[in-house]
């Protein structure tokens, strides 16, 4: 009897507690839903910039050194030891100013067997001229016979070809005497030396190498990309890297037509107009050439997004406001900037800052008004 009569007691209490927690339930899910909507219309804060192109004209500058148009490596004719040398790198010299010289002993050995022949086939001459002057007379007098006419003939030839022998090998023993000497070939600084004072050299093994006076050069090693196009003209503006205020123009004389296998750069020489005096061989000296004009559109680093494996980026379309990513070409790329080839058009408004968030189809708003 008591547990009928509490039922109508209690159940106006259970029905107000189901009622508060379904409002409470329904508030909190109509707070999720409006939450939901307001991230969904959110729109992201990016900064955007209007692309214009403009025609751009770069240059490029390249270190290079500062190297005589003609060298050349000097070396012995003769083997030998070394007994002097007379300069070291960096002297100028003259032309036939005295480098080093071998010792002489051997070759001058071997002039003074080249003089005895010479004297002996000399003597030789000598006998066998008079011996056939003496058959000449007797033939004519017919007190000889025509065999030993003939063979006082071919003797006295005999001794006229040894004395020439003798005489050519005493020339050769001379030259060989003055190759112990190592003169310079030309005016000029020398910029190698190989050799000590004791020490044994070979025929033909350099042992100096001679920057000579004269014109000039300044030689770059460029990489290949340099040369895609982009020079306006040969001619190049120098100027040296330890004071720039020293300049000299200049003009692109020689191309390598090799890449060098361990730089992977080609060597570009440059012929020097009327060098300073200031721009001493070995000098570093930087030289710049003028780029082609382009027409290009520069970004910040910022804009450069990618589209998978290509370079992007997000532009905003002005009348719905919403974000699409946009492949590009980019032509360079420099230092706080990037230059955009192709795959964008003028007037398009690209996202500078803030397309990290973006999604395609995202709206936008741009930060401070339109630039």
């Amino acid at each position: 009897m008591t547990s009928r009569s509490s039922h109508p007691i209690m159940a106006p209490r259970a029905v107000k507690v189901f009622a508060a927690a379904g409002a409470l339930i329904s508030i909190a899910l109509s707070g999720c839903n409006d939450h939901a909507a307001q991230t969904a219309t959110r729109a992201t804060l990016v900064r955007t910039t209007i692309v214009q192109p403009r025609d751009r004209q770069g240059a490029i500058t390249l270190t290079g050194e500062v190297q005589a148009r003609f060298r050349a490596d000097l070396s012995f004719r003769v083997s030998g030891r070394v007994v002097a040398r007379t300069v070291d790198v960096g002297a100028h010299v003259n032309k036939g100013d005295v480098l080093a010289r071998l010792d002489p002993a051997e070759q001058a050995a071997d002039v003074d067997a080249a003089t005895a022949a010479v004297a002996s086939a000399e003597a030789q001459l000598r006998v066998a001229k008079a011996t056939f002057e003496r058959q000449s007379a007797l033939i004519a007098s017919g007190f000889t016979t025509r065999t030993v006419y003939d063979q006082a003939q071919e003797g006295l030839r005999t001794a006229v070809g040894v004395l020439e022998a003798a005489r050519a090998q005493l020339g050769t023993s001379q030259d060989a005497l003055g190759y112990t000497v190592l003169r310079a070939e030309a005016d000029g600084v020398v910029t190698a030396r190989n050799l000590e004072v004791g020490q044994v050299v070979p025929a033909a093994q350099p042992v100096f190498s001679l920057a000579q006076d004269g014109e000039r050069d300044a030689v770059f090693e460029v990489y290949e990309s340099a040369f895609l196009g982009q020079t306006d003209s040969r001619r190049v503006t120098l100027a040296l890297v330890s004071d720039p205020d020293v300049t000299a123009a200049g003009e692109v004389r020689e191309i390598s037509p090799v890449i060098d296998a361990k730089s992977s750069t080609i060597r570009v020489k440059v012929s020097i107009d009327n060098p300073p005096a200031a721009m001493t061989l070995g000098s570093a000296v930087a030289g710049t050439v003028k780029a082609k004009p382009q027409n290009e559109i520069a970004l910040p680093w910022s804009a450069l997004m990618a589209a998978g494996s290509k370079p992007a980026v997000w532009t905003v379309d002005p009348r719905t406001q919403t974000a699409s990513l946009k492949p590009v070409t980019v032509g360079a790329y420099e230092a706080g900037q990037v230059l955009i080839k192709a795959g964008l058009e003028p007037g398009e408004r690209v996202v500078v800052d803030g397309g990290k968030l973006l999604s395609v189809g995202q709206s936008v708003t741009e930060a401070g008004g339109r630039s």
